[in-house]
């Protein structure tokens, strides 16, 4: 990756710098589990952009794609009393900790820098508890994402699935080539990746009735058994080494044209570009098919817990974070696209491109929806009995049928 070194200090950082009436702190302390070679690239960024305001970055980075081992991690700091300056979290994780009460406060750098007339409702959703900024969301990440490549997939017939049995064709065709058509890591958070899509491409209104309102009929019903069988499917498809494979390493996977495609939120776009690979030429993007017009998302934020010592370097860091500059250059390495509305597409490759009018589309269309697989539709405990559920099936542990019982009582007794 390029270093970007000119990224500029905006007015509102300005704005803020007399706002605070100090000169910044040194140092921020930050829990994240953006560890893959992507990622790391990503927050390069970020962290060029606080050392030219003189802010120390603390990394502490906690493995694991999903961030549950972040979480862990973070909850026996805190409990020590020891509370990171600032943490990558997501959806209802944010809203679990706000509700405790531990949270800080962004609104004097928020209401300088004009946060609500920029960042989409959806995501205010969960950047803000009572009305209160508590964090800074980064980016918008949209999870129904299909990655292939490009020449597996002209051996394959060359034309990209746009429906469910032209998908199973293909990953046919790639198989009888003597490649692993789909790349997979055998964890939880993955196989509910795959599990959402699939759900969505079923419908729009059994997603919303199934994974966000939770209605019993859907998540037990014929359709819900029809979603099981096409991920049984789908596992048919995938190596036998799957399990515990971290998901950067399926993309290299597919870079490496050991395996035919991916399906995965569109973060693995940075591993492709890392590797050099250009959208059209070496990779495809597409939508999960049967899910064109109609996107799942997750929002990575950086919420700022309520600290004695380092105030000066949370509000520095909201606000490199929030920067337009900063919101491009961050999101045209890391996959995603801006959490801001007012971020020109123009720096963006064909993919970033497509992300970005995906989302608009979909947000005006009201088929955005928060996603299961990553905290954006329903609550941890939720999530976390319906992963138990979508895990023991894609193991061969539940049949279709006794895999959509499951997930209404593993629903009921979580909520």
């Amino acid at each position: 990756m390029k270093r970007i070194h000119a990224l500029k200090v905006t007015a509102s950082a300005a704005v803020l710098a007399a706002m605070m009436g100090t000169a910044v702190a040194e140092e921020v302390e930050v829990l994240h589990w953006w560890t893959s070679g992507g990622e790391a690239a990503a927050l390069n960024v970020l962290k060029d952009d606080l050392e030219g305001k003189g802010v120390t970055w603390a990394d502490m980075p906690v493995a694991g794609g999903g961030g549950e081992a972040a979480m862990t991690a973070l909850r026996a700091r805190v409990t020590a009393g020891n509370a990171p300056t600032a943490v990558q979290m997501l959806g209802f994780d944010i809203k679990d900790w706000a509700n405790e009460g531990v949270l800080g406060n962004l609104n004097e750098v928020a209401a300088a820098e004009g946060w609500d007339t920029v960042v989409p409702e959806a995501l205010q959703f969960f950047s803000k508890h009572d009305g209160n900024w508590i964090a800074a969301p980064v980016n918008v990440h949209s999870t129904n994402w299909v990655w292939i490549n490009k020449a597996a997939l002209d051996a394959a017939g060359g034309k990209a699935p746009a429906s469910w049995e032209e998908l199973v064709a293909v990953l046919d065709a790639m198989k009888a080539n003597g490649i692993t058509p789909l790349a997979h890591g055998g964890q939880a958070w993955q196989d509910a990746t795959i599990f959402d899509a699939v759900v969505l491409s079923l419908g729009n209104d059994f997603y919303k009735a199934s994974m966000i309102d939770l209605d019993e009929e859907a998540l037990g019903g014929p359709k819900m058994v029809e979603a099981f069988d096409r991920m049984a499917k789908l596992r048919s498809y995938v190596d036998d080494n799957f399990s515990g494979r971290d998901w950067n390493l399926a993309s290299a996977m597919v870079i490496n044209g050991e395996a035919g495609m991916q399906m995965m939120g569109d973060w693995a776009k940075g591993e492709f570009l890392k590797a050099d690979q250009v959208p059209g030429k070496d990779f495809v993007c597409i939508r999960f098919p049967g899910t064109q017009g109609s996107v799942t998302f997750n929002s990575d934020q950086f919420v700022m817990f309520d600290i004695d010592e380092g105030k000066d370097s949370q509000k520095a860091m909201a606000s490199s974070v929030m920067n337009p500059a900063f919101q491009s250059a961050f999101n045209v390495v890391k996959g995603s696209v801006p959490a801001r509305t007012d971020v020109p597409d123009a720096d963006f490759d064909d993919c970033g491109k497509k992300g970005m009018k995906d989302l608009a589309e979909a947000g005006a269309g009201g088929s955005l929806y928060g996603s299961m697989a990553h905290g954006h539709a329903v609550p941890a405990s939720v999530k976390n009995a319906m992963y138990d559920v979508v895990t023991a099936h894609f193991n061969g542990e539940y049949d279709s049928a006794t895999a959509a019982e499951e997930l209404v009582n593993a629903v009921e007794a979580a909520k």
